[in-house]
């Protein structure tokens, strides 16, 4: 049977140096920022049963694990440099463990992205990790920048992962190759970081978050936080390949508040938006303009003419 600091080494313990003074193996990890950078620090727990089925693949969920990290790096401009990761098992199986960690590893590799420490212990499966990234002072894509005016933008597709739920939970029926091309995208959701690292440069954006749990509780953060309201077109908002397919009402509500979508929502000046264009050009990544910043507050939703929407719609609440 494994012990804990041999399931460390044996699964977690790297050779390779990356940008920690000091990683794994002491009470603490050493980090040291590049000169005039600042830290973007974020963590994220997923709880089994919670946020992941029981006996879900362990080579996705070690990418979940460190997307929905990533994506919080995304959503503030920052580019990764490590994470911390806390984890509580039921058992130490290895062939579980080799999964987890190769999904997890395979994921922080492509992002250059290195494991500096956390803690094991035995108890339901909890994932909980910590990531620090890196930004120039003054260029974060804080919630609290939109400004009236602006355009809002969403990248990728919206509400293939809820789609995919609504196929676990027969909600929907969907063929076989249907519901695995859409769980795709709720297991394995894409941070888009280049998208990120591009719009906060300039910066060419004024605010940005990254969408996990629906757009339309998202973006509330986001009008909340720099108190102004929006118009939002829904026929306007990018559907996945498999959600295109499906009704009109079904396409308006997974697209406006299906959450597990992982892509950003930023604002940005009506002037940027070649610039805008050009960010998703440069790091591979669609992007849609799906409404405006408004003075008035509150959250206006209108179909493809501009006429009102009664949408009764709103973000995933871990405790509502």
């Amino acid at each position: 049977m494994l012990s804990e600091f041999d399931l460390i080494k044996q699964f977690f313990q790297r050779d390779r140096r990356g940008r920690a003074d000091l990683g794994i193996g002491d009470d603490c990890a050493l980090l040291t920022p590049a000169p005039g950078r600042q830290l973007a620090i974020s963590s994220d727990m997923l709880v089994e049963d919670r946020h992941f089925f029981a006996g879900a693949d362990p080579f996705m969920l070690g990418h979940k694990s460190l997307a929905v990290n990533l994506s919080d790096l995304a959503a503030m401009g920052a580019r990764p440099v490590g994470f911390t990761l806390a984890l509580a098992l039921p058992a130490a199986d290895p062939a579980w463990l080799e999964g987890f960690s190769r999904g997890l590893f395979a994921l922080a590799d492509a992002h250059g992205c290195e494991l500096v420490g956390g803690d094991t212990t035995k108890g339901p499966l909890n994932i909980c990790i910590t990531v620090f990234g890196e930004l120039t002072p003054g260029h974060a894509l804080r919630r609290d920048a939109a400004r009236a005016g602006d355009d809002i933008w969403i990248s990728g597709t919206l509400g293939d992962a809820r789609l995919a739920l609504a196929g676990y939970w027969k909600e929907v029926a969907l063929a076989a190759h249907e519901h695995t091309q859409a769980a795709q995208r709720m297991h394995m959701p894409t941070p888009r970081v280049a998208l990120g690292l591009a719009l906060a440069a300039q910066p060419v954006a004024h605010a940005a978050l990254d969408i996990s749990d629906g757009l339309v509780g998202d973006l509330g953060h986001i009008l909340a936080a720099s108190r102004v309201g929006a118009t939002l077109d829904v026929d306007a908002l990018p559907a996945g390949p498999v959600l295109a397919r499906q009704e009109l009402q079904l396409r308006r509500r997974f697209t406006a508040a299906g959450g597990d979508d992982y892509e950003l929502c930023f604002t940005a000046p009506v002037a940027n938006r070649e610039a805008v264009l050009e960010a998703g050009r440069i790091s591979g990544t669609a992007v849609t303009r799906v409404g405006r910043i408004e003075a008035e507050p509150g959250l206006r939703m209108v179909d493809a003419q501009g006429a009102p929407l009664d949408l009764k719609l709103s973000g995933w609440d871990h405790f509502g």
